[in-house]
């Protein structure tokens, strides 16, 4: 009896493999960096060759910090950091570039163009997104127009797009094989594809007049499918790193496998995940909710031959990975944990607002002209005083996306759901529940994202019986409550958003 779903999560900053057993509790993980590639102000790469190695290496340490072999996994699910781009020859397996990451902002000019003569507002219609950096179609774009051949490849039908779930399992699959001839499946899922900038949200296909904006080639897409489909999408080889055949059978974007293992399964239900960004989601049920706030409509999931369940989202480009800065170019704390420690060495943020707009403003503002700013410093202030202020600048927006929200949906929130690693920060926590207002909180398992993939995979298998045995296994691990008053509150938000002003207009993207 196969007791276990294996669950891969390729993330920004590194990727690790999960395995949850019947009760959704986690059995073994294995996790591992990659490298970080900055060639220039604005630009954010990965290896995906890197990335494939370490995928294999984080399933055979799961396996074994989880006693277990590949007999004991009845399936396989996928998530991945949603629209980070990389394209390969489907002949050989190599990309022709690395993967550009979807914090990177070398495409600005071209989403910019796209503003300037209308066919932003198609891309709006009809993908429900504004033409941005964050989004993949630029990148493919980029990529076909910079790199020597890779058009020309493109063109004659040699060249495979895909987002890094894409990526990962057409090797998994089998890959490019002998001389070509593998088995490796190129497909994604409607989560993935609807933050391209090229599928339709209500058709869920891809867009011909969408394509065209941006001269990709339809031959180069993968083949769009549920998130928990009917049938597997493929096996694992024999030889690749499970070590055996294995049905790959639910794939998800980060943020909504998040939404899935935290159970927001409902209409109304919302999320945030705090991991290199933050990823707040509101389930919007069967509706298509159009944002007039800057947010952005997406695909929740797809579960069979269901309807598609959408959603409203705000995505925040920086949050995390503003404590890494700190860490790594800065070097104030030695490690990412270090930071609460800094922050609680002060009583309040002594009159700092960092807001790190590394690259531009995501939501609700969507400004890619924008870039980092620390204010209000003064002699008085020291590390710790900066260590605060990068804790509440991702409190501060993800307030901006609620607030954003609300006036879209009419829905006020309760209690926010949160899960990812910085939810291992108490002070983060209470910020966030005393900078909102509203109850924050964490599940028993915090990495939801890997769990949702792993829920993906066990009901597309039948490894889960349906939603509702989901349901019951949720529970909550802890809650903070606001302790901030009102005037309190509204004074340190009325700051903040002092603070966004000061990071505006200061790149030429025209």
């Amino acid at each position: 009896m196969a007791d276990y779903i294996a669950a891969i999560d390729q993330g920004t900053t590194s990727t690790r493999c999960m395995v949850f057993d019947r009760e959704g509790h986690e059995a073994g993980r294995h996790q591992l960096e990659h490298e970080q590639l900055l060639p220039h102000p604005g630009w954010v790469e990965h290896d995906p060759l890197e990335i494939w190695q370490r995928t294999g290496d984080v399933i055979k340490g799961a396996l074994a910090a989880a006693k277990i072999t590949a007999a004991d996994v009845a399936a396989v699910g996928l998530t991945n950091q949603r629209e980070t781009t990389v394209l390969w020859n489907k002949r050989t397996g190599r990309p022709y570039y690395n993967a550009i990451v979807w914090q990177d902002t070398r495409t600005d000019r071209i989403a910019s163009a796209l503003d300037a003569d209308g066919r932003g507002d198609v891309i709006r219609r009809k993908a429900g997104i504004p033409p941005a950096t964050y989004f993949a179609a630029g990148k493919a774009q980029w990529i076909l127009d910079n790199v020597d051949g890779a058009r020309a490849d493109a063109e004659a039908g040699e060249v495979l797009f895909g987002t890094m779930d894409t990526w990962l399992l057409w090797n998994l699959t089998g890959g490019a094989g002998d001389g070509g001839r593998g088995g490796g499946v190129h497909v994604t899922d409607v989560t993935n594809a609807s933050r391209t900038m090229l599928m339709d949200l209500e058709t869920l296909d891809w867009d011909d007049e969408l394509l065209s904006f941006f001269s990709i080639p339809r031959s180069m897409l993968p083949t769009i499918a549920a998130s928990s489909p009917t049938s597997p999408y493929g096996q694992t080889k024999a030889d690749g790193p499970f070590g055996a055949e294995l049905p790959i059978a639910g794939i998800l974007g980060d943020q909504q496998a998040a939404m899935v293992g935290q159970v927001c399964l409902d209409a109304g239900e919302a999320k945030n995940t705090y991991g290199t960004g933050n990823f707040l989601l509101l389930n919007t049920g069967e509706e298509l909710v159009r944002s007039d706030s800057g947010l952005l409509s997406t695909v929740c999931y797809r579960f069979g031959d269901a309807k598609p369940v959408y959603a409203l989202e705000g995505s925040i480009a920086v949050t995390g990975s503003a404590v890494q800065w700190l860490r790594d170019q800065l070097g104030i704390i030695g490690a990412a944990e270090e930071s609460e420690t800094l922050a609680r060495s002060v009583p309040d943020n002594g009159g700092v607002y960092f807001v790190p707009a590394f690259s531009g403003l995501f939501a609700p503002y969507w400004r890619s002209d924008a870039r980092g700013a620390i204010v209000g410093l003064s002699r008085f202030n020291t590390a710790g005083h900066l260590a605060r202020a990068a804790l509440e600048a991702i409190c501060y927006q993800s307030r901006d996306v609620v607030e954003a929200m609300e006036t879209d949906s009419g829905v006020h929130l309760d209690v926010l759901k949160v899960d990812g690693g910085i939810t291992a920060n108490e002070l983060c926590m209470q910020l966030q529940a005393d900078i909102l207002g509203v109850e924050v909180s964490k599940p028993v398992v915090a990495e939801t994202t890997a769990l949702g993939a792993a829920y993906a995979a066990g009901l597309s298998t039948g490894f889960w019986s349906g939603t509702d045995e989901l349901r019951a296994q949720w529970q909550e691990d802890k809650r903070w409550r606001p302790t901030w008053s009102d005037d309190d509150r509204a004074a340190g938000y009325a700051t903040w958003k002092k603070a966004v002003d000061r990071t505006l207009d200061w790149v030429d993207v025209s």
